[in-house]
């Protein structure tokens, strides 16, 4: 794999701190890349980090899961069943923004004389906070505090603690907070990875009123917008609700249109007299509701935001987090040899915890939608949900949320008519899922890395059979899951043939690895179909068997025939892998290996990624990797190799991975740690844990990395931890590193949670609140019951 260059940031400007990132100082050359690092989010809202005043600003974004626009996908040439409509995720109604003015002097980062500046995101209260002191240019002291929130425990709710004393003087201070709806600007990005759909005006405006009212405690202002997508006709209400707390004399006024609004406060502010302003914030959403009743849902949550007060959503928002943690934290405890190793293990216990608090801003109210590839942090890959979540966000979402993870998996579940229509478009049975969508709807315009990816359906049903492994949730299974098998078992195969008796091929495909598209036999697609077919075997087997109450409703609903089933099982059976018995390896797919090499050695690093500098065809015809592919299917179906076989195609297609995709890392790291490759281990394990808080890819501004920011908790526990799950046997094989003392974390199973806790020596395991479980420590049988805990020893394999 290619090394990537960690753009670490300076440590004196921004310090490692176990629960925080804290900016000590404003560079605006670091603006676009710590808007990514600072956005808070809930899963249902999301807003980039940008600064309360609006500017300077890289994108001023605020993002609602699943709240796309549509446009028309042009082809220069059309052919029958491409993709023809583009969903792109829509910067929504910003009211972010609060402007200040002093003695009629603007405070504007870029310019402002900053006599401090400090800057917080707080990943145990879930709040982004700020504190800075200016000086105008009349030698005045402003110390402005912020507080920056979205609620976990309220949905639509988001708020903002804004706090100004001029502190050696009297001046005339006004504050304006905004609501502003902008038009797409015109954009020639090159990138395929960026958003590009969306130009003009995109949200029209309709409804928009403000109320007043004054209370004993102060002035109240209420302002409500709402618009509708142009195209997509969704609507979106939005509102803010002010609380002004001032002991010197002042006046308000609005101003409100269609879109935009504000709310000014004009202060004869006295020396050392603070300002407080809170501003309550809530967007809600709907394509089937009228927009007069999302205006009264916003209403009752701003009178919610209201009655709960400041310190009630603080309040909820750190036991949220307190619980979040409980289950998902992962503890890393340093040895103390030496100060270097000391901070290294302090800045990995920084970034693990800001991966995971990443993760859950991106799911924690998604509960009807999926996860955008780059969350709610930024708009990139138009705010698509792919087979990330899947096959690198939902091994996380099973072990510690699995209500997530059953969320994720019904939102598939409600695609599957949309699947249906698609497969038909493709001449195929059954269910085809699409590559990446908002609404359900196949959104790729290049179908050989788009549609040719058939393997979506596997990795769904993949995800689909750890869930239910785990957490034992055969209600799920039988209710739901068992439709989707049966849909995707079908388009399998209907896709693939079989060349005489003994053998079945699925040709024309492309699997994850996206630099060689089109081909027959991709082993990753070939053996994740087998999985898919022989699981749904399976479970119509066990529902004939024991549950025919559910078995005859399936039937009834898919008019599925047994037949069906043993063509199933016959092509499982009889699936074809590639393999070249003089080298000792699978072939990627049936050409991959006759093809020539890449010069990497005459391949400069500003050439990469290869995708922007070099056409597709130049790319297919070489043996060049993306992404892991076949290195993939070793992790996700290890039983099924040797580990001859494992270390052999390691070591083949481990040089060719260019380290272009985000999604490789992950994989190439715990695969090296099984393999016993430890210092190459720990190069996957850096690039991978660091993406975005030391900005490996160099696109950090365009929104952080979800999947792999969940290949972070896979590296520590599937790579560290050495833990694996296949067919529900839970096994672990330890390789701490010298530097770190003891790991720690939890894993819920079933209705319990193991807790592990490995040292240098020894392993210590703990059920808690289960019955009893059977888990394999370096191949030792290890036999838990309830609430005692049992020491194995280590062997001396250390990273």
């Amino acid at each position: 794999m290619r090394q990537q260059k960690r753009l670490s940031l300076p440590k004196n400007v921004y310090p490692v701190d176990p629960w925080r990132i804290v900016e000590k100082q404003y560079y605006r050359s670091l603006t676009p890349r710590m808007e990514t690092i600072f956005s808070i989010g809930n899963g249902y809202l999301g807003m980039r980090g940008v600064s309360d005043e609006g500017k300077p600003a890289f994108e001023n974004g605020t993002f609602i899961n699943g709240f796309y626009e549509k446009w028309p996908i042009v082809y220069g040439e059309e052919a029958y069943g491409f993709a023809r409509t583009g969903q792109t995720i829509v910067n929504v109604t910003d009211t972010k923004t609060i402007r200040l003015y002093v003695d009629d002097e603007c405070f504007d980062l870029d310019i402002a004389n900053l006599l401090c500046f400090e800057r917080m995101l707080d990943m145990r209260t879930g709040t982004l906070q700020r504190e800075l002191l200016w000086e105008t240019a009349l030698g005045k002291q402003v110390l402005v505090r912020s507080t920056r929130i979205v609620s976990y425990d309220y949905k639509h709710l988001a708020a903002i603690a804004y706090e100004v004393t001029v502190l050696n003087a009297d001046a005339s201070v006004v504050i304006s907070s905004e609501m502003r709806n902008e038009p797409y600007k015109q954009v020639n990005e090159s990138d395929p990875r960026k958003a590009n759909g969306l130009r003009g005006q995109v949200l029209v405006p309709q409804i928009h009123r403000d109320r007043f009212a004054h209370l004993s405690q102060g002035y109240r202002r209420r302002i409500v917008l709402s618009h509708t997508t142009r195209n997509s006709k969704i609507n979106l209400a939005c509102g803010v609700e002010h609380k002004i707390e001032v002991g010197s004399p002042y006046e308000c006024k609005t101003e409100c249109e269609g879109n935009f609004a504000r709310f000014v406060v004009t202060v004869n502010a006295q020396a050392g007299v603070a300002i407080k302003l809170t501003k309550y914030i809530s967007y809600h959403t709907s394509n089937s509701d009228i927009l007069e009743n999302l205006c009264s849902r916003v209403e009752s949550t701003l009178d919610k935001a209201v009655s709960l007060g400041w310190s009630g959503i603080l309040s909820s928002q750190k036991q949220y987090l307190d619980d979040f943690w409980r289950g998902s934290d992962i503890q890393i405890e340093a040895n103390f040899d030496s100060l270097e190793a000391y901070y290294q293990t302090a800045e990995l216990q920084q970034v693990i915890r800001f991966n995971l608090f990443q993760i859950l801003q991106a799911s924690a109210r998604a509960e009807e939608t999926g996860i955008p590839a780059k969350g709610l942090s930024g708009q990139a890959y138009e705010g698509h949900y792919f087979w990330d979540t899947e096959i690198y966000l939902l091994p996380f979402f099973i072990y510690t949320a699995p209500h997530s993870a059953k969320n994720l998996l019904k939102f598939r579940y409600r695609m599957l008519d949309a699947a249906r229509k698609r497969a038909q478009e493709l001449n195929l049975k059954g269910a085809l899922f699409p590559w990446r969508t908002i609404n359900g709807e196949e959104a790729s315009a290049y179908y050989p890395a788009g549609t040719a990816q058939y393997h979506i359906n596997a990795d769904i049903i993949y995800a689909l059979k750890k869930y239910v492994e785990v957490t034992g949730d055969e209600d799920f299974l039988y209710r739901e899951g068992a439709e989707m098998l049966v849909e995707t078992a079908r388009m399998w195969v209907s896709l693939g043939s079989f060349q005489g008796e003994d053998r079945f091929e699925i040709h024309n495909v492309t699997g994850p690895d996206e630099y060689t598209a089109v081909v027959n036999n991709n082993v990753y697609t070939n053996m994740m179909a087998r999985l898919n077919l022989q699981y749904a075997v399976r479970i119509i087997e066990l529902l004939s068997e024991n549950y025919p109450d559910y078995l005859a409703f399936l039937r009834d609903k898919t008019k599925l025939s047994m037949s069906e089933v043993k063509e199933w099982k016959r092509a499982a059976d009889r699936m074809y892998i590639p393999f070249e018995e003089e080298m000792g390896i699978h072939s990627q797919d049936d050409s991959f290996l006759s093809k020539k090499f890449w010069d990497f050695d005459n391949t400069p690093a500003d050439k990469y990624p290869l995708l922007l500098h070099f056409h597709p065809l130049e790319i297919y015809r070489h043996q060049v990797i993306k992404q892991a592919d076949l290195v993939l299917a070793m992790f996700l179906l290890g039983s099924e190799f040797s580990l001859q076989s494992k270390k052999h195609n390691f070591d083949y297609y481990d040089p060719l991975t260019t380290g272009d995709s985000s999604l490789s890392a992950a994989v190439q790291g715990i695969m090296a740690f099984e393999l016993g490759y430890l210092e190459k281990a720990w190069q996957y394990f850096d690039s991978g844990v660091f993406i975005d808080l030391h900005d490996v890819a160099g696109n950090t501004k365009d929104g952080c990395h979800m999947a792999g920011m969940g290949g972070s908790w896979m590296l520590m526990v599937y790579g560290i931890a050495g833990m694996r799950d296949e067919d529900g046997i839970l096994s672990f094989d330890p390789k701490l590193p010298h530097d770190i003392q003891s790991l720690r974390f939890a894993l819920k199973i079933g209705d319990g949670i193991l807790r592990v806790d490995i040292k240098k020596n020894s392993t210590t395991y703990l059920l808690e609140q289960g019955s009893e479980l059977v888990l394999y420590h370096q191949k030792q049988g290890v036999n838990l019951t309830a609430d005692i805990p049992l020491m194995v020893v280590n062997s001396n394999v250390r990273a």
